[in-house]
């Protein structure tokens, strides 16, 4: 959890305060646990919560840097050929093995090696892939938190999708196989 919240905020000690934060408000509210999902994603939920409230209070003004070319990057042909409108893999081009994705949710393994792909990432790659996909914070109050274009977030969502997607390809999937 601190390993996440420290990504999505930068500042090791509000990441702390924030773990802490959503550790206390879960205990204080322990009763309102429905066990609809398994604790530690009801926990997760409310650190998502907070890491939200702290980036909306706090504007985080990171300056642009020139993003490294991505592997077979063929520019917005490829971009629409492999995302659709909402920036979702295009289900005929996801991965073979990835057709079932749910079926990874739960494995603590696959989740080890995810945040093993992330951290292999630039830092901007990874932070700005999980303020969209887990936080799910919109591209416009992204662009603002970061102060960046919005070209240049689609971007760099896709170099970290594409990255991510070699990345576990290489160490989860071929496994499989």
């Amino acid at each position: 959890m601190l390993r996440f919240a420290i990504l999505q905020i930068k500042d090791t000690q509000l990441a702390e305060d924030a773990v802490q934060e959503a550790m206390f408000a879960a205990f204080q509210h322990r009763e309102k646990f429905s066990r609809k999902a398994a604790l530690k994603t009801w926990v997760f939920a409310i650190l998502k919560n907070k890491l939200i409230d702290i980036l909306r209070k706090e504007r985080r003004f990171t300056a642009a840097e020139d993003l490294a070319e991505g592997k077979g990057l063929h520019g917005d042909e490829l971009l629409e050929k492999l995302f659709s409108d909402n920036g979702h893999w295009q289900k005929a081009e996801r991965p073979v093995q990835w057709q079932e994705p749910e079926q990874y949710m739960e494995n603590d393994h696959f989740w080890r090696i995810f945040d093993t792909c992330l951290r292999m990432m630039p830092e901007n790659y990874s932070r700005l892939f999980m303020m969209r996909e887990f936080l799910e914070l919109d591209s416009d109050e992204i662009c603002s938190n970061e102060a960046i274009s919005g070209n240049h977030l689609n971007v760099t969502l896709y170099r970290a999708r594409i990255r991510l997607r070699e990345c576990l390809e290489i160490r989860w999937f071929s496994k499989e196989s």
